[in-house]
């Protein structure tokens, strides 16, 4: 098996050859910016590496995962459209470069580029790919209301959001790793438990990232830092926080994520200070460490060697040690 280094240049190289600018060029050329815009291309890389768990050749996997890169990066010029993000990795997000209506677009045939590289399959492969990606997709889009619906409510439950992090992240890390398993006709009970390891690091993996959104480093980071706390999200930073909270804080709490003032610093700061003073900060980063063992846990099921399992586990260890 390859090294994670080598697994993100293989696909990064064949990336390259996919996204080339053809006609109409403003239709294509932010579909090219946003798939060349870097990041740790961890879903595909995921779909490499579990075909070759799985005793398959990567090669044979690259398809599904560019499917899985193509709509992971749709859904992203999407979601920075509904809210309203002026950065994507450190640079101008599609909307802002172009403008909303390329963005909406461009996405859409994203999509249809990403059900187009099933085609590369047999028609068995093509199915079951298409039926998990079909499943995924819907997930994620309920995922992603759910994530707006929660901006109005003060009264988010920590089970719902967990679900909402399970649709809207975790379900597309879990059919990477599915994909990768599919390609290489691994038994049924493999493909099922490689999807719920994969949940459960991708669960563990926005856990991450929420908490990364609060106290990251902004030369690290690569998105806005606080933008959680500018858009009143109710991550799990929050609903522990009031969970935590005296009446008194907690009103103060509700009060400051129901607001839109002009010094979002401000804002910022002072919620970071309640997530600290709370508690919420230390409990998020130990519910991290608890979905990662949950994922580890799993592993321990599935038909492969100790060697290959290692390999899984020091990845899983590596996105929980991540700053960007």
């Amino acid at each position: 098996m390859l090294s994670i280094e080598k697994y993100q240049h293989v696909f990064v190289e064949y990336l390259e050859k996919y996204s080339a600018v053809k006609e109409p060029e403003t239709l294509y050329s932010p579909i090219q910016y946003i798939l060349n815009l870097g990041g740790k291309r961890l879903r595909p890389v995921l779909t490499l590496m579990t075909s070759e768990v799985f005793n398959q050749d990567y090669k044979k996997a690259l398809n599904a995962a560019l499917s899985i890169e193509v709509f992971h990066n749709f859904s992203l010029i999407h979601d920075d459209i509904m809210d309203d993000a002026p950065l994507r990795r450190g640079k101008a997000t599609v909307h802002e470069k172009w403008d909303v209506n390329t963005g909406i677009l461009s996405g859409d045939a994203m999509l249809i580029m990403a059900y187009q590289l099933f085609e590369n399959y047999d028609a068995k492969t093509f199915q079951a790919l298409a039926k998990l990606f079909s499943k995924t997709a819907l997930e994620v889009c309920e995922g992603q209301q759910y994530d707006v619906d929660f901006e109005t409510r003060n009264d988010v439950t920590i089970a719902e959001y967990l679900k909402m992090i399970e649709y809207k992240t975790a379900v597309l890390v879990a059919a990477a790793m599915q994909m990768g398993a599919i390609v290489a006709n691994a038994s049924i009970e493999d493909q099922n438990n490689i999807y719920q390891f994969g949940k459960n690091l991708g669960i563990a993996f926005q856990l991450q990232d929420d908490y990364l959104d609060a106290f990251g480093d902004p030369k690290t980071f690569g998105k806005q830092v606080g933008g959680d706390i500018i858009e009143n999200k109710k991550t799990y930073l929050y609903i522990k926080a009031l969970e935590f909270s005296n009446e008194n804080d907690k009103a103060e709490l509700k009060q400051l994520f129901s607001s839109n003032p002009e010094d979002i610093s401000t804002k910022i700061e002072v919620a970071k200070q309640y997530f600290e003073s709370s508690g919420s900060a230390e409990v998020t980063k130990i519910a991290i460490e608890e979905y990662t063992q949950k994922a580890f846990t799993v592993l321990e099921s599935i038909n492969i060697s100790e060697e290959k399992k290692a390999l899984l586990k020091a990845f899983g260890n590596s996105l929980m040690n991540r700053t960007v």
